[in-house]
């Protein structure tokens, strides 16, 4: 049975913290849900960490919808919420409708999540009414970022930490079922928490959120990068990499493929394989 929307209302209620993380492939998403992670977002993020991107502003609605499906074979029992792509939901609610039906009828998503607050609010609600379950994304928006002049902590000041708690009502009252909070002061986190009676998850916004999402990339050390935002939880970069290492050197050495990584052949075949071509004969296929 796969995790529903309304559990997280139900663990926010209960004060039970929410852990979530990105994944974007069936091994990873596999790794994810066997560790117990209820929630799996498959982020656009997936243009940084693994189509080599500058920003996510390139992935497309073909990207998400391919890298869903593997999600989806791999995490049955999850929470698989499908971000919306650049340009995929500004244009008009009808064109974003058709998107977010996509993901859902052709990736197999649950949710989809959509950046911004006040101007996509009315995107959000005919989504929802449409009976497709929306996720918002306040504070640090990855798609604007040649808007925003970069990745920069959003809501330090006074105005910009009122517009972030009106839109954050904006979208709880367009019908969205939970809201992330990236790149904000903590203590703005905790203010929007405490205001909304749907879950926050955070990333870079403090322990105050009720729940937490991180790339799964990042805290598994398979990224050059490291945001401080993220703990690394294991540095498999070096792990990797010395595995590599060690592989290419014995197979230059002849130490790899031993024979207990090959097939034999039964002595006997081998033995009248060999009679046939030292005779000249053909073999009988």
């Amino acid at each position: 049975m796969p995790m529903r929307t309304t559990k997280l209302l139900e663990m926010k209620q209960a004060g039970e913290r929410i852990p979530c993380v990105t994944a974007y492939d069936y091994p990873t998403a596999l790794l994810a849900e066997e560790a117990g992670i209820p929630v799996i977002l498959v982020g656009d993020s997936l243009g940084n960490v693994v189509l080599g991107y500058e920003t996510t502003v390139p992935v497309t609605m073909d990207d998400m919808v391919h890298h869903t499906k593997a999600v989806m074979r791999a995490a049955p029992g999850s929470l698989v919420i499908a971000d919306m792509p650049f340009m995929s939901y500004n244009a008009s609610s009808d064109e974003a409708l058709r998107n977010a039906g996509r993901l859902l009828q052709e990736g197999g998503a649950q949710a989809v999540k959509l950046e911004g607050g006040l101007t996509i609010a009315d995107t959000v609600r005919r989504i929802t009414e449409s009976g497709i379950p929306v996720m918002g994304h306040l504070g640090l928006t990855p798609q604007s970022v040649n808007q925003l002049g970069g990745y920069r902590v959003q809501g330090r000041t006074l105005p910009e930490a009122q517009r972030m708690l009106d839109a954050a009502e904006a979208l709880q009252a367009a019908g969205a079922f939970a809201v992330v909070l990236e790149t904000i002061p903590n203590q703005l986190a905790e203010v929007v928490t405490k205001r909304l009676t749907i879950p926050t998850i955070g990333i870079g916004a403090g322990g105050g959120c009720d729940g937490q999402i991180q790339v799964i990339h990042d805290i598994l050390g398979l990224t050059q990068r490291r945001p401080k935002h993220a703990k690394l939880y294991a540095d498999l970069n070096a792990v990797i990499g010395q595995a590599l290492r060690g592989y290419a050197e014995e197979v230059r050495t002849g130490a790899f493929p031993a024979d207990e990584h090959a097939v034999q052949i039964d002595d006997a075949v081998l033995r009248e394989l060999r009679g046939i071509i030292e005779g000249g004969g053909e073999l009988d296929c």
